[in-house]
């Protein structure tokens, strides 16, 4: 059996919340009763955690990813490729002697379809981050050909970002199948006209605008997943599965 439901989420730059949307996703996806698995593509930025079997190195975006998915993954396949340095891809690569390969992960991709009903795999940094000299990650989402949700980062200058994102997306043939307002600065004048502004330009529905969450909303609420899933609803994408 292979995954009924797929989907890369992308972002219109780094640090705007791809890992949290991807989270809430993946809580959305198990509550319907489905198995859910993760992949982050490139994990740059490692540190170690010391373990009865030695030392473990671990990056805080993957590890929250499986920990919102339902399937366990190898972490060979979780994450194709982890480096230590908290850098642009190829830059962390080159400085491991590593070189990405893209076929790897489509690899992976390619395994892990066959364990679970649906996968979230996450890109890294904005949609056309290099991975090698000669690659980026719209090379990467051109190849492994998924539905694309791109999470817009709410702050000065996103419409700009989105915009071009999404037609970078298209330019790769890509579908976008929505989009996700995700608020990074909590003190951005006219939010909500920028939200409107993006609405009536971009074909893809939005799915949900997401307020700025924190550590104490994890604490004292809800799990930042599920806090963050409660402002979404992604009933209208192709395939999403029916509740139990």
């Amino acid at each position: 059996m292979t995954a009924s439901f797929s989907c890369f989420v992308t972002g219109t730059d780094t640090e705007i919340g791809k890992t949290l949307i991807s989270t809430a996703i993946l809580h959305a996806l198990v509550q319907t009763g489905v198995r859910a698995a993760a992949i982050k593509s490139v994990a740059a930025g490692a540190h170690p955690i010391q373990t009865a079997d030695g030392e473990v190195w671990h990056n805080d975006d993957a590890d929250a990813l499986a920990q919102a998915a339902n399937v366990v993954l190898p972490r060979n396949l979780a994450v194709p490729y982890m480096f230590k340095a908290a850098a642009a891809p190829h830059v962390a690569a080159k400085l491991e002697n590593v070189e990405i390969d893209i076929a790897h992960i489509r690899s992976c991709y390619a395994q892990v379809v066959e364990m679970a009903d649906a996968v979230v795999v996450e890109g890294v940094g904005g949609f056309r981050v290099p991975l090698t000299n000669d690659t980026d990650t719209a090379d990467l989402a051109q190849q492994l050909a998924l539905p694309v949700i791109m999470v817009v980062g709410l702050r000065l200058g996103c419409l700009n970002h989105a915009l071009l994102t999404a037609d970078a997306i298209a330019a790769r043939g890509l579908k976008l199948v929505g989009w996700v307002a995700n608020t990074v600065d909590a003190g951005m004048a006219y939010a909500g006209d920028n939200v409107e502004a993006l609405s009536a330009r971009l074909s893809a529905p939005l799915l949900g605008c997401v307020p700025r969450l924190s550590v104490d909303d994890d604490q004292q609420h809800a799990p930042l997943p599920a806090a963050a899933a409660a402002f979404l609803d992604f009933s209208c994408l192709p395939g999403w599965p029916k509740s139990a």
